[in-house]
C-alpha cells in the first residue's frame, strides 16, 4: 500500500500560521506539491518541489506515480472547504491520504465581521456563474463569497445594483491572517468604486426589514410564477404561498375567465395576482389588512397585468361586507381565527362555488374541515410536502418547505 499524502492546509501567513504538528510534517517531508504561490511560502524547504498549475488530470498523475517518500501537499485554508482533498479523496480513497486543515479564510472573514455563517449562502465565483450567485444572494440574509481577479467585489457590487439589490452591508476581507489584513465595510454603492487585494472574501449581511427585490426576470406565466418574481416583506418572509401550492390550489378553485373570487389574507398578493390573470373577465378581490404587504400587493401588481385584481384593504370579515358574492373563495393563514372566517365566509359562497383553505397545523386542519362540512360541503383535503435543491459551493442540497395542508370545500 502507497504511503499516505498529508494535506496540509495553510493560511496566507504561511509557516507562522501554522501548528507545531502541520510544521512537523513540512519540516520532514521529502516532497511538497502546491501551487507556485504556497510552494514560495516555504523557501527553507529543501524538499523536491512539484509545482501544481491547475491541470487536475496532471495532478492525479503526479500522485499517481509518487514513490514512497513522505509528501505534503500543500492547500489554502481547509482543504476539506471548497478545497483539492474532496476531489483527491475521491479520486484515489480516503486510506491515501491526513488532512491537516487550517482555518478557512471564509470562516476567518465571518469571524472578523462578527456574524454566524451556519445558515449563510456560501459560494465560490470560480465555479458558479455570477447571474446564478446574484439571484441566491437576493433571497439571502447573509453570504459569503470567494471571489476572483475577473469576478472581483465591486463586479458583484455592481451585478446586485444592476438588479435593484441594494439592501446589504457588504465587507470585503483582505489577507486574512497577515499584518496586511484589511476589512472594508460599505454599502455597495461605495464598494463599486472601490479596488482590492486579489486575496479577499466577500460577506454580505441584509440589512433588517429588507424585502427582497424581484428578480428582475421578464418571463411571465399564467399562473405558478417563481416565488422570487414577487416582492416579499421581512422578517416574514415565508409567508407567501409557494408556486407549488398555488398551482395546485388554483387548479382546485377551477376558476374560470367570469369567475368572482375572494382572497381572503392576500398578503403580498400572489395568489390573487395569479388568479386575476385566469379569471380576466371577472373580479379577484384581494383582502388584506397588514398595511406593509397590502403595499407590496399593489407594487407586485403593477409587474402583471392584471386589472381584474381588486385590492382591498381592511380586515375579514368586515371587509367583505359590500363585495359580491364569491364564485370562489381562498383563504390562506396559520392564526386562530381561520376556522371561523371560513365559516363566515362560506355563508356567501355561490351555488356551485368552491373553497380551498391553506393550514399548517392539524388542529387548524380538523377545524376548518368541521366547518365546510358542517356547511353541508363536500369537503376533501391534500397535504403538499414540497423540496426545492438549493446550490451550495459546488453541491446540491434539498432543502423542504413546511407541510402544507389545503382543505377543499364545494357548495
Amino acid at each position: 500500500m502507497a504511503a499516505r499524502i498529508h494535506i496540509v492546509g495553510i493560511g496566507d501567513d504561511g509557516l507562522d500560521g501554522l501548528t507545531g504538528h502541520a510544521r512537523e510534517l513540512v519540516d520532514r517531508a521529502e516532497v511538497l506539491i502546491g501551487t507556485r504561490a504556497m510552494l514560495d511560502k516555504f523557501p527553507g524547504s529543501s524538499a523536491e518541489r512539484v509545482p501544481v498549475v491547475g491541470d487536475l488530470e496532471e495532478l492525479k498523475k503526479t500522485i499517481a506515480d509518487l514513490a514512497d517518500r513522505p509528501t505534503v501537499m500543500l492547500a489554502g485554508g481547509d482543504p476539506l472547504f471548497y478545497g483539492i482533498a474532496r476531489y483527491l479523496t475521491e479520486a484515489f480513497g480516503k486510506d491515501r491520504f491526513e488532512v491537516v486543515p487550517h482555518v478557512s479564510s471564509m470562516q476567518l472573514a465571518f469571524a472578523r465581521v462578527k456574524e454566524s455563517w451556519d445558515d449563510a449562502y456560501l459560494s465560490n465565483l470560480a465555479t458558479q456563474s455570477l447571474d446564478r450567485v446574484v439571484d441566491s444572494v437576493r433571497t439571502s440574509d447573509r453570504a459569503g463569497l470567494f471571489t476572483t481577479e475577473a469576478v472581483s467585489p465591486p463586479v458583484i457590487a455592481e451585478a446586485l445594483l444592476d438588479r435593484r439589490i441594494d439592501y446589504f452591508t457588504a465587507y470585503v476581507c483582505e489577507n486574512l491572517g497577515t499584518p496586511d489584513e484589511t476589512v472594508t465595510q460599505g454599502d455597495l454603492e461605495s464598494i463599486r468604486e472601490q479596488s482590492f487585494s486579489p486575496m479577499n472574501v466577500m460577506v454580505l449581511v441584509r440589512r433588517h426589514g429588507a424585502a427582497d427585490r424581484p428578480s428582475g426576470s421578464q418571463q411571465r406565466r399564467l399562473f405558478g410564477n417563481p416565488d422570487d418574481l414577487f416582492l416579499q416583506s421581512r422578517p416574514k418572509r415565508g409567508l407567501l404561498t409557494p408556486s407549488e401550492v398555488r398551482c395546485i390550489a388554483l387548479a382546485e378553485l377551477d376558476l374560470t375567465r367570469e369567475s368572482v373570487v375572494w382572497d381572503v389574507g392576500a398578503g403580498s398578493g400572489s395568489l390573487a395576482i395569479e388568479a386575476a390573470a385566469i379569471a380576466n373577465n371577472g373580479k379577484v378581490f384581494a383582502i388584506e389588512m397588514d398595511a406593509e404587504d397590502y403595499g407590496l400587493m399593489i407594487e407586485n401588481a403593477k409587474l402583471f397585468d392584471v386589472p381584474s385584481l381588486v385590492p382591498v384593504h381592511g380586515q375579514a370579515p368586515e371587509a367583505w361586507k359590500d363585495l359580491p358574492d364569491p364564485d370562489a373563495i381562498f383563504v390562506g393563514g396559520s392564526g386562530r381565527m381561520v376556522p371561523d372566517l371560513v365559516a363566515s365566509a362560506l355563508t356567501r359562497l355561490n351555488e356551485g362555488g368552491r373553497i380551498v383553505v391553506t393550514v399548517s397545523s392539524p388542529d387548524n386542519l380538523v377545524a376548518v374541515q368541521g366547518k365546510i362540512e358542517a356547511a353541508e360541503l363536500r369537503s376533501d383535503v391534500r397535504m403538499i410536502n414540497v423540496a426545492r435543491g438549493q446550490y451550495q459551493l459546488d453541491r446540491v442540497r434539498f432543502e423542504s418547505l413546511n407541510p402544507i395542508f389545503l382543505v377543499l370545500g364545494r357548495k
